[in-house]
């Protein structure tokens, strides 16, 4: 999965139209670049890529500022419906990189709420399963005759899954305590179209 593409959809779906200057600049409002890997080159080759799949559909030409025209884009019904797999499967697995988690923790509040709970939940338990792998490796690695610096490398993905399930829990705690407003409450969700 691309952060990138996820980003991208989601920008040009919570504008209903967007020009690639527009999605850039609010891609950097959000620190995109930082956190998701996003330049700016990557979100002008998504939208054509994106266009020549059919995901986007372009809707209006303005001339550009003593540059190239900017060309305006809208997501078509299969464009509405990869955001929403993009997005699901960020939030849902275990597999999906920190880009893409982040990705989808941003745009999270464009579904509902029970449906966020639900995928965040299903990451809980891999995550959860992580743990307890890392404290059984922990527990066995010096019996086993693995080199002690090896449990440096134990201890490590022990404290950072034991993080990553005490963030999530959080949130979902959060999330089912009416906390964001989401795609399906009262008032204006963020990454809601327009």
């Amino acid at each position: 999965m691309s952060a990138t593409r996820l980003l991208v959809l989601g920008v040009v779906r919570m504008y209903g139209k967007a020009h690639g200057y527009q999605v850039r600049r609010e891609l950097l409002t959000w620190s995109a670049d930082k956190w998701a890997n996003v330049k700016p080159g990557s979100i002008y080759h998504a939208l054509k890529k994106m266009s020549a799949e059919k995901l986007l559909e372009q809707v209006d030409v303005e001339p550009g500022d003593g540059g190239p025209d900017r060309v305006a884009y809208r997501l078509t019904p299969a464009g509405e419906a990869e955001f929403e797999i993009l997005l699901t499967t960020s939030l849902s697995s275990p597999e999906s990189t920190g880009h893409d988690m982040s990705a989808g923790i941003t745009l999270m509040t464009a579904l509902p709420r029970q449906h966020v709970v639900d995928l965040l939940r299903h990451r809980l338990v891999r995550l959860e399963s992580d743990h307890r792998s890392a404290l059984l490796l922990l527990e066995q690695g010096a019996k086993h005759g693995k080199p002690a610096h090896v449990e440096d490398l134990y201890r490590l993905w022990e404290k950072h899954s034991a993080a990553s399930v005490s963030w999530l829990k959080d949130v979902v705690e959060r999330l089912e305590a009416g906390e964001y407003v989401m795609a399906d409450d009262p008032g204006k969700a963020f990454g809601e179209p327009g």
